[in-house]
């Protein structure tokens, strides 16, 4: 069944004025709901650039949504372009448009407020983002859209703000009807974003990588990141890659180290015994929690600190 998130404008007498309701694709299920009443949302409005993310602070009802949708031949196009559709049907104008290469990847998933894992799931290379602003008689009302896609799932985050005096302007999760996304096959030819990420970037965290729970063995599966990198070392055999395993700062610093380097050479079996990369092309090593990217302060700080990250060397 699909669902929405319906945002209704309130005058200054709180009297609905009109509705955006969005339809969700089908088969598409509501994994996180938090409204906060009076709340404040810095909304991006420019792409990250010189360290810097261009955003506007929003404030009123805030509502936030994390939808699933099962299946693995969703492209974040298709997931992105109804909902683009609708808002701007709604009159909203759109601030921001981009897919993970134009955003900023790394920096802008890591600037920008993402629901926490599992609800959201961001590959770095493959997301796209769209942030929308409406001026009414109560105020900015705001809204964005981030994608992505797992080897299993298609996510969605929607945030939500909406100027007024009570929340009952905000219902959300009603069933409606709506069209299918359409499947459609999925490439695996070394994504442009995940090329330049090592060319340009230096280095790309191989973000679709799942291991068994405190084990250093490497879930099965196609990984698309995997794939993306033999590819990517097969088209330029005069290229090394070290392969870097980062974990959370739980446990002690050599515990750390240790599983961290088996996770890195595990991805490197991978790539050699099943991918056919050569081995003198490919690296291990494991750094434990010493270089993190995000606080280990709260769950998704160490989600996002464990990590086996893609590193270019020199030729």
């Amino acid at each position: 069944m699909n669902r929405l998130i319906a945002i209704m404008a309130v005058s200054l007498a709180t009297t609905p004025a009109f509705a955006l309701d969005l339809a969700m694709p089908a088969g598409s299920a509501l994994i996180a709901d938090d409204v906060q009443e009076d709340g404040s949302y810095a909304l991006p409005d420019g792409p990250y650039l010189d360290g810097y993310l261009s955003s506007r602070q929003v404030t009123g009802h805030l509502s936030r949504q994390a939808w699933h949708l099962d299946g693995e031949t969703h492209t974040t196009e298709q997931l992105i372009d109804p909902l683009r559709s609708q808002i701007q049907a709604a009159g909203f104008a759109i601030l921001l448009d981009c897919d993970a290469q134009s955003c900023g990847g790394f920096d802008f998933r890591f600037a920008t407020e993402v629901l926490p894992a599992p609800d959201m799931f961001v590959d770095l290379v493959d997301y796209r983002f769209v942030s929308a602003l409406k001026e009414s008689s109560s105020g900015s009302e705001a809204i964005s859209a981030l994608v992505s896609t797992s080897d299993t799932k298609g996510y969605i985050q929607l945030i939500a703000v909406q100027p007024g005096p009570t929340s009952e302007s905000l219902p959300l999760a009603k069933p409606v009807e709506g069209n299918p996304v359409e499947p459609v096959s999925v490439n695996l030819s070394v994504p442009t974003d995940l090329a330049k990420a090592l060319d340009v970037g230096g280095h790309v965290v191989l973000s679709d990588l799942e291991f068994e729970t405190g084990s250093s063995n490497l879930s099965d599966g196609r990984f698309n990141s995997l794939q993306s990198i033999a590819t990517y070392l097969s088209d330029h055999p005069g290229r090394r890659i070290a392969l870097v395993g980062h974990t959370d700062n739980v446990g002690s610093l050599e515990g750390n180290v240790a599983l961290s380097q088996k996770r890195a050479r595990a991805v490197k079996n991978r790539l050699v015994e099943t991918l056919g990369v050569s081995e003198g092309q490919v690296e291990a090593q494991g750094v434990g929690y010493l270089a993190p990217i995000a606080s280990n302060l709260s769950e998704a700080g160490r989600n996002a600190n464990r990590r086996v990250e893609a590193v270019l060397l020199t030729e």
